[in-house]
Formats: structure tokens, C-alpha cells, sequence
């Protein structure tokens, strides 16, 4: 029988998932709401 809390005491995080974690966080890649906040910017600086 598995001992779930045995099993969670010895659990740690897979490195690439860390990794990844801080990539995404750390990014700064627009997002489509950056994209369109941007566009209205721009339309109304052209008015």
C-alpha cells in the first residue's frame, strides 16, 4: 500500500519545471491584451 505522506515528504520539484517557471515570469513577452491596449493607444494619438 502506498504511504502518500511518505511519498510527499520525499517530493521535490523537477528542476526543468523551476526553470520554466522563471523563464515565463522573468519573460517580457507581450500578451494579445498588450497588443491590443497598444493598438488603442495608437489609434487614438493618429485622431
Amino acid at each position: 500500500m502506498i504511504n502518500y505522506d511518505e511519498e510527499i515528504k520525499k517530493f521535490s520539484p523537477s528542476l526543468e519545471v523551476d526553470e520554466t517557471e522563471d523563464a515565463i515570469y522573468n519573460s517580457n513577452i507581450k500578451d494579445i491584451t498588450d497588443v491590443v491596449l497598444e493598438m488603442l493607444k495608437e489609434m487614438k494619438n493618429n485622431d
